[in-house]
């Protein structure tokens, strides 16, 4: 069994002790990848037959299918930042949810101060800049978005994502919370909390009841990605891209060992500043460690939404709509409680018990989505099960708090995050160069809440106090409470609803559209995902959104990125 990880001069304290000091970076390096003796060779005689920009989602439903396609594929993968988390926080004992936020989110970019000063929409959230990406820390909600709900889409797009929605679930493990317990998955008594009773009975109640909400269209128990395609009852983990990458990366350095295949080469802390082209075609990567050649290369821009778009827009001047559109996801946060005794299945409600549950719907005048990603919690004993709820709860933002469950002992609270997608058509919404030195952050983004976006915002509230006053009240909106925050960071429970002001979050998600892809001059990428103004570039993820109606974006952006795969492997 080897046992030392130094040089072959210096093993095992002889003759001298060796290195003393090694970062977890080093280890990693190490083992998974590239060392500073290793990029000098990169830089200097690989070639690559694909070089990806970014480690999330996309990075690895492009790799995972290419290499599929083809073991012998050279890909190098270049991660703007260092290995921080081996996989999603939740999963980690419950101090590590204290990374959410803070520093471990950026933001490069100006925010218009007209979005700034606004009222409602103030910011957009920001880039995690780690192995992994936000795919360390998101919420696993996967659902599949309808034809109809990717309105504004091409015909050939919706087709395509159609046809890899099965591929990518796999990919990602998606499995309905309506079967994460069932037969032999059912964990025994006391090991977790459990997507039981409560899962089935509040899922049935609004497919029965959804006529009761006028703007809903479709509800489903929630479709999650988690971290074993065979769930067995030890634990319920959510899923991320560090373990499943450097897995693809063992399995490749043992193939081309044998001879069947070629290394998959992952170099981190590395800042692509600039693509380097000529007559359209890119040439080389100006990188915060140096020139990288593209030599034969495909370019796959795999990075995120915003990074990307900065990236051409300082690369390829000539992409003239860049930036010229943009679409997220506006949310409120509606916290409410109901009595257990209520519902005629109490007494079968375990002790701890959870529910995850997705419910679309659709402003009739305007045809804006939005969708409510409800989190249902029964916990007979909040302070016992403080960890292990926080460590399970369907949605890893919007969770109920201690104080709230507290308080809760005899109820079934709920956890509305509602979304709702942002008009596309609103020429106030763009993303723009400023000028600034740093061709990382030298960009400005202005959001500005529209008519339509006001009209979505009001439906899909409206539609979330039907779901719990009319359908899942089995007695009604007497018996619904809501929580009512304070200044302070606590609140308390009241009959009455929330105002605007107290439910509706500052903060977008899920980004996109800044260069949607689509047929002609009209659009900034082709359906076949290449860069309009460019050879050999290649556009993943939610930037290429023609609308982002109002689904949870990850799984369409993996099974477009398979799709963007084969293309390339077949040609």
């Amino acid at each position: 069994m080897k046992t030392a990880s130094s040089a072959p001069n210096f093993n095992y304290g002889f003759p001298t002790p060796g290195p003393q000091t090694p970062t977890p970076q080093d280890v990693m390096n190490h083992v998974f990848f590239a060392s500073h003796t290793d990029w000098k060779q990169i830089r200097e005689d690989q070639q690559f037959d694909y070089i990806v920009i970014g480690s999330g989602f996309c990075a690895l439903g492009f790799v995972e299918r290419a290499l599929k396609n083809n073991p012998h594929a050279r890909i190098l993968i270049l991660e703007r930042g260092p290995f921080f988390l081996p996989e999603h926080f939740q999963n980690l004992p419950l101090p590590y949810q204290q990374t959410l936020g803070g520093l471990s989110e950026t933001f490069p970019w100006t925010l218009s101060a007209k979005t700034h000063d606004a009222r409602h929409i103030k910011w957009q959230h920001g880039m995690v800049p780690f192995f992994g990406g936000r795919s360390i820390m998101w919420s696993s909600w996967c659902p599949r978005p309808t034809p109809e709900e990717m309105a504004d889409w091409p015909k050939e797009t919706i087709a395509a994502a159609q046809r890899y929605f099965e591929s990518a679930e796999t990919l990602l493990n998606v499995i309905s919370a309506a079967d994460l317990d069932k037969g032999d998955k059912a964990p025994p008594p006391g090991m977790r909390p459990i997507f039981g009773e409560l899962q089935a009975r509040l899922t049935q109640r609004l497919e029965n009841g959804l006529g009761e909400i006028p703007s809903a269209t479709r509800v489903m128990a929630a479709p999650l990605a988690v971290d074993a395609p065979h769930l067995e009852y030890v634990d319920f983990l959510k899923f991320s891209t560090p373990g499943p990458l450097l897995e693809i990366a063992d399995r490749q350095q043992k193939l081309a060992a044998a001879g069947r295949g070629a290394p998959l080469t992952i170099a981190t802390e590395c800042i692509v500043e600039r693509i380097v082209e000529q007559d359209g075609t890119a040439t080389a990567l100006e990188t915060s460690r140096g020139v990288v050649a593209v030599g034969k290369a495909q370019l796959i821009l795999a990075m995120g939404t915003l990074p990307a778009t900065t990236l051409v827009l300082n690369s390829f001047p000539e992409a003239r709509l860049a930036g010229e559109r943009f679409t997220a996801h506006f949310i409120s946060s509606i916290i409410a409680r109901v009595p257990r005794a209520d519902y005629d299945f109490a007494s079968e409600i375990g002790e701890l018990e959870l529910g995850a549950i997705y419910l679309a719907g659709q402003n009739e005048e305007t045809q804006g989505q939005y969708h409510i990603q409800l989190s249902a919690l029964s916990d007979r004993h909040p302070v016992k099960n403080a960890a292990t709820a926080a460590q399970h709860m369907p949605d890893v933002v919007a969770t109920a708090t201690i104080e709230q469950l507290l308080e809760s002992e005899d109820d079934v609270v709920f956890v509305c995050a509602v979304l709702g997608e942002i008009d596309n058509k609103n020429k106030d919404n763009w993303y723009r160069r400023n000028g600034g030195a740093d061709p990382t952050t030298n960009v400005t983004l202005q959001v500005i809440e529209s008519e339509s976006d006001a009209k979505v915002w009001k439906t899909m509230e409206d539609g979330t106090f039907q779901a719990l006053e009319r359908v899942l009240s089995p007695k009604g909106a007497s018996r619904v409470e809501y929580w009512h925050p304070d200044a302070n960071g606590g609140g308390t429970w009241k009959a009455e609803r929330p105002s605007q002001d107290a439910v509706r979050v500052p903060g977008l998600v899920h980004e996109g559209s800044t260069m949607w892809i689509g047929e002609g001059d009209d659009a900034v990428v082709g359906l076949d995902y290449k860069l309009n103004s460019a050879n050999n570039v290649y556009v993943t993820g939610a930037s290429l959104w023609p609308a982002s109606g109002s689904w949870n974006p990850t799984m369409t952006m993996v099974a477009l990125a398979q799709d963007l795969a084969d293309r390339l492997s077949a040609r």
